[in-house]
């Protein structure tokens, strides 16, 4: 089932899909991003979703999905495959910029739905894909 939650969030990820990532989350989830807060609630990554849903256009390919044996805990890897469409506060001015970025998730997982996700890339390469 860990496998089957974290394949249904990236789907929808990778849709634009943000009320189908939300179904996937816990009402108290915890969002962990590579750089700033940590986002507390299905309010506050709702905000987030809606934030990236404008700001960024990305689809995840190469995903590998690796999980623990209760199914407790899992991570992902995979590469980003992104167009920078409007400037993010305090990051290089947006103007359709492509970049194409490793990354990858860790999560906890709590009744079916995920209750943390952590995710990690390299935002100096991400800054300098976008830079150049």
């Amino acid at each position: 089932m860990t496998h089957e939650v974290i394949e249904r969030y990236y789907a929808a990820f990778n849709a634009g899909d943000a009320a189908a990532m939300l179904d996937c989350v816990t009402d108290d989830i915890e969002h962990r991003v590579n750089e700033g807060d940590v986002r507390h609630g299905r309010a506050k990554f709702a905000e987030f979703c809606a934030h990236m849903g404008v700001s960024y256009r990305e689809t995840l390919r190469d995903m590998v999905i690796f999980s623990n044996g209760d199914g407790s805990r899992a991570a992902a890897e995979f590469t980003v495959h992104g167009e920078y469409l409007r400037t993010d506060p305090g990051l290089p001015e947006a103007h359709g910029q492509t970049y194409v970025l490793p990354a990858g998730a860790f999560f906890d997982l709590r009744g079916g739905r995920i209750s943390r996700v952590t995710t990690f890339y390299n935002l100096s390469d991400w800054i300098r894909q976008v830079s150049a």
